[in-house]
């Protein structure tokens, strides 16, 4: 059941990044479900990876998602600004999206931890953000 959430969970999160108006402002349509082959010139957002763990209980069936969004910017685009604007948007659009991922329910989305850092020997930079996901999956039979 955990990856029937995952699926369900990946496309909550990427429907709620393509339509926060503040991170279009900013990437434009550059929000990507995988890291697009070859990198578009500007800054752009980028689903990544992500680890599933059971969390049910006595009570019913759950999981536990902890899921990465990556910025990253265009080889020149200068220094962490941009990047870290991106990344401030992904966080308010996840914060405020109301998001109903089927199978389950969402439990909560919480902001864990992020990681900014020079990629590409300096030439690019990337903000990596990570979440946790928790869905309720429903009584046991």
């Amino acid at each position: 059941m955990g990856m029937k959430a995952a699926l369900a969970l990946q496309a909550a999160v990427y429907a709620a990044l393509r339509e926060s108006d503040m991170l279009a402002q900013l990437v434009g349509d550059a929000i990507f479900d995988a890291a697009p082959v070859t990198p578009p010139a500007g800054v752009h957002v980028a689903l990544g990876a992500e680890d599933v763990r059971d969390a049910g209980d006595m009570t019913g069936d759950g999981s536990v998602h902890d899921l990465d969004v990556s910025v990253i910017s265009g080889a020149g685009d200068g220094g962490f600004a941009g990047v870290k604007a991106a990344a401030a948007a992904v966080c308010e659009a996840l914060e405020a999206a109301d998001l109903a991922p089927e199978p389950g329910g969402l439990v909560g989305l919480w902001f864990l931890r992020s990681r900014a850092r020079r990629i590409e020997n300096g030439a690019r930079r990337r903000v990596d953000l990570t979440f946790r996901a928790r869905i309720d999956l429903g009584m046991r039979s």
